[in-house]
């Protein structure tokens, strides 16, 4: 079958595609507000003694205004999504860097650059609202003006400083390196996502926030004998100021080698007392422990090369080109129009990965089990659940197809089931 009337078929199966994740995404959401509206008249037996019905129903109100954010945002979303590809803004934003004669690569650069610039500019709006309106309402927004406006121009630069050398790298190697470009493309990245792991802690975090030494006391000895017993060496111990931009607690790990960091959020530490930090930080010490951080690079790693050998195969074929809205077949277009489309084909796999993530959750409050105790680590998750207005009442069907940790109320009788066979107290 001739390229040209293969075009039409690839358009009709990427709306299929486009269009199937947008219902299978309105149909989840929907589901999720009604079964959180349903349960939120009363507080789940196992947390009534901890949680108000009052902060129940905040969570839920938190939650539903989250889904309508979301779903207005997802219908602009698929509309410029249709704008850029079979709209033919690509192509028109092809044509206006044409006229500045560039090379080649130079061009691709610019278009990059371009791209970036009015993808971000599209998506302030929902970062405004996002912000200023519902974590406001909700009593979580710290994020002043000029701090929203900071980060933006540092992401900027940031974005400029790495990305755009990145993206030159990548369209030098696809135009000179022949039909196996990909491979060598695969390896260029790898080693770059490799290096910004390692830089990221010591170079980039503090751009935007400040780091400081975790005080002594009763959390740091706790954390320190909690390291010693799992033969765990980080480069440092430090405490965030999450508190200038939000009001939500949480805690990593972050870096690899010898240039491990441990931060916690200063809104956990305010939080939490020092035996509840210490079973957190042993959660997440058990990621580290079952070797799950490993396990998803790697994966991210396969898929990355996937992805290359699929692009590799696309950018051949002007059926992939015309197929999506573009006419004009070049490296740089297949590029981008590759990392926008990729989405709507591989949506279908989000259960999945999510499914992968719970069984590492489990896995990891395993672990803290044995190294720290499981009746702390539930008090802690309940604070948390509580202060972050986490519903605690998901959909099933929602929660099974995107969420990374498993539901409040299955994962506190995971870790009271743990206790119950003498694995933890």
């Amino acid at each position: 079958m001739a390229q040209d009337s293969l075009a039409p078929v690839v358009t009709k199966i990427f709306l299929l595609f486009l269009f199937s994740k947008a219902l299978i995404e309105a149909w989840l959401d929907m589901k999720n507000r009604g079964h959180i509206l349903a349960h939120s008249d009363e507080v789940p037996d196992k947390f009534k003694d901890q949680i108000t019905l009052e902060d129940h129903q905040k969570a839920a109100d938190y939650s539903i205004a989250k889904i309508k954010t979301s779903k207005f945002f997802k219908a602009i979303d698929l509309i410029v999504m249709l704008i850029w590809t079979l709209g033919g803004g690509l192509e028109s934003l092809n044509m206006i860097v044409v006229k500045f004669s560039l090379s080649p690569i130079t061009h691709g650069v610019v278009f990059f650059a371009l791209f970036g610039l009015i993808s971000m500019l599209l998506g302030l709006p929902q970062s405004i609202y996002t912000t200023f309106v519902v974590e406001e309402k909700y009593g979580f927004n710290k994020t002043t003006p000029k701090i929203f406006v900071t980060d933006m121009v540092k992401g900027l630069i940031l974005g400029s400083i790495i990305g755009l050398p990145i993206v030159a790298g990548i369209l030098w190697i696809m135009q000179a390196l022949g039909d196996i470009w990909w491979v060598y493309g695969w390896a260029f990245l790898t080693i770059i996502q490799f290096f910004l792991i390692w830089l990221y802690p010591t170079v980039i975090a503090p751009m935007f926030n400040k780091f400081s030494p975790l005080e002594d006391g009763e959390v740091k000895d706790r954390v320190l004998s909690l390291l010693e017993r799992t033969g765990f060496q980080s480069k440092g111990l430090f405490v965030m100021d999450a508190s200038m931009r939000s009001a939500h607690g949480n805690a990593y790990f972050t870096g690899f080698g010898k240039n491990k960091r441990i931060v916690f959020f200063d809104t956990l530490i305010k939080t939490l007392e020092a035996d509840e930090v210490e079973s957190v930080l042993a959660h997440e010490l058990g990621h580290f422990k079952r070797k799950h951080i490993i396990k998803q690079l790697a994966k991210g790693i396969v898929f990355s090369l996937i992805g290359f050998w699929v692009l590799g195969a696309c950018m051949k074929s002007e059926a992939f080109f015309q197929g999506h809205g573009v006419q004009t077949m070049g490296t740089h277009l297949a590029l981008v129009l590759f990392m926008m489309v990729s989405g709507a084909y591989t949506f279908f796999l989000t259960p999945i990965s999510a499914w992968v993530s719970r069984k590492y959750e489990f896995e990891a409050d395993e672990f803290a089990s044995k190294n720290a105790k499981a009746s702390k680590l539930i008090s802690a998750l309940v604070k948390m659940y509580k202060d972050n207005a986490s519903t605690l009442t998901p959909d099933p069907v929602y929660s099974a197809f995107y969420h990374s940790h498993p539901p409040a109320l299955i994962r506190v009788q995971f870790l009271e089931d743990l206790i119950k066979k003498g694995v933890s107290n």
